[in-house]
């Protein structure tokens, strides 16, 4: 699915990024101690604010920065240009072809509302300087993955709402430190993450709310994406292979789990209200595939045929434990020979709903059933206690008939913008306008800070479980307790 091409680094660029990776953490650095109450979690800092159903102040016009029109960039970018109510201001990349790209497409959308679009690029840390010159309301961060809580934490510090793309951040302390800057500086930290706003997951989430499964217990959830044609990109020195190859060849775990995770724990209003992240088992397959196609595709010379990729794991499968005790599977490949698939599977007591493909069961009779259930079901009024056959799925057109009864009302007024602006279907589109439209209106966002620290926390309890052959590890609190009042994530009209 997403090529998440974030600010493209250079063979002499990563060398420098990792080099001063303990340096360029300067925001990092300077958040608070982090007082660690009796069982470990951070204590509450004075004067900090629960972001859980955070409402940030209206703003008329939002002026928004990016950083990093890489790969995804491009697309959050036109999106944003596109969106009524905002003003790019700031472009930010290490190279220059790929800001001046992106000043023209902001130009292209509206060439009078971003006339005074800035541009910076050359250096890693070049972005400092686009906050500090554009005061940006919000930035979009669209970087490789070890940037976004330095990155994140900097947008905060200097007053604007951070929006990064997944994951949140990849070690658990570094999802704290972006957790007391969001509440220190009453600015939104919104993982951007886009699969929740596909029209199947929207109408599926409705579902859920109305009731139609039943009493949700288990779900399961994947990102299963065959990616290694990337390892060209770290030949070439720029792309997103060039840093996401040293990922797979360094660590084992799932390391990509939100796409998958992130709908199914909306559905389940994990972290709001009803339950919440308690922990987790995880194992991975040994690492074969990333060597074989180093050797078969890129051959005897290439650079990544001297990278030792058994350390990480090909199939990474995790099992998370609810604190009312339901599951959660989450998977993760992204070297394995196999069709796409992100898996979206939600199971009750009246039946489940599953993705790719997309299909359906129920378990209905004409009493227990609504008059909309009837029909798609096919239920006969004269034989009141006849089950619907919930041994077969529901699929193909069948399936398509649930959209006329259940396309969640968010999809349906924005399914024109999605088909203009498109993103993965539409999508991106409706993520990004939609989160635009949340801070002009002054509204919570539909994916709170926490969420995304939730998700993104399965890579580094992932890692350890892996590395301690599947001990179970526990998530942390990341609302100190705040999720139990912390209002479900209602239908948005």
């Amino acid at each position: 699915m997403k090529k998440e091409d974030k600010m493209s680094i250079s063979a002499t660029g990563r060398r420098s990024f990792l080099k001063k990776l303990g340096g360029v953490s300067a925001g990092i650095a300077s958040v608070g101690s982090l007082v660690k109450a009796a069982d470990g979690t951070p204590a509450i800092p004075a004067g900090s604010t629960y972001m859980g159903d955070f409402g940030a102040p209206k703003l008329d016009k939002v002026k928004v920065a990016i950083i990093g029109v890489g790969a995804r960039g491009p697309t959050h970018l036109s999106h944003i240009a596109a969106a009524e109510g905002t003003e790019v201001v700031g472009i930010c990349d290490l190279y220059e072809d790929a800001v001046n790209r992106g000043r023209q497409m902001a130009l292209n959308a509206d060439a009078e509302r971003h006339k005074n679009v800035k541009t910076f690029h050359g250096d890693e840390h070049a972005y400092r300087k686009m906050l500090l010159e554009t005061k940006p309301d919000a930035v979009w961060i669209a970087t490789p993955w070890e940037w976004h809580a330095p990155m994140a934490i900097d947008c905060m510090k200097a007053g604007a709402h951070a929006f990064v793309e997944v994951p949140l951040a990849t070690s658990i302390e570094d999802l704290w430190k972006i957790i007391e800057t969001s509440e220190s500086t009453k600015r939104h930290c919104m993982m951007l993450e886009n699969v929740n706003y596909g029209r199947e997951e929207l109408m599926f989430l409705n579902m859920c709310r109305q009731g139609v499964f039943g009493e949700l217990l288990h779900a399961e959830a994947a990102y299963i994406h065959e990616l290694r044609g990337q390892m060209g990109e770290y030949e070439r020195g720029r792309g997103t292979g060039s840093w996401r190859t040293l990922h797979w060849a360094n660590e084992n775990g799932n390391l990509y789990p939100t796409h998958g995770l992130g709908p199914v724990a909306q559905y389940m209003n994990l972290g709001r209200g009803d339950d919440s992240f308690r922990r987790l088992v995880s194992f991975s397959t040994p690492a074969r595939n990333h060597e074989l196609y180093a050797k078969e595709a890129l051959g005897p010379d290439s650079k990544s045929i001297k990278l030792d990729f058994s350390k990480g794991g090909d199939l990474n499968t995790s099992i998370i434990k609810t604190t009312l005790g339901r599951t959660v599977m989450v998977q993760w490949d992204e070297s394995s020979p196999r069709p796409y698939s992100r898996h979206n599977l939600i199971q009750g007591t009246r039946g489940t709903g599953a993705g790719f493909p997309n299909r359906i069961a129920l378990d209905y009779t004409w009493k227990n059933a609504t008059p909309e259930l009837r029909k798609l079901l096919g239920l006969p009024e004269d034989k009141p206690d006849q089950r619907s056959n919930y041994h077969s799925w529901i699929e193909g057109g069948g399936f398509d008939a649930f959209y006329e009864h259940f396309d969640h009302p968010l999809f349906k007024r924005m399914e024109s913008i999605a088909k203009k602006h498109g993103g993965h279907g539409g999508m991106d589109a409706i993520m990004n306008f939609r989160a635009i439209e949340c801070l002009i209106k002054g509204e919570a966002l539909d994916q709170n800070l926490y969420e995304g620290a939730f998700w993104s926390a399965v890579t580094p309890l992932s890692r350890k479980s892996v590395a301690e052959d599947g001990m179970p590890q526990d998530f942390p609190d990341f609302t100190r307790g705040r999720w139990k009042s912390t209002k479900p994530l209602a239908i948005i009209s």
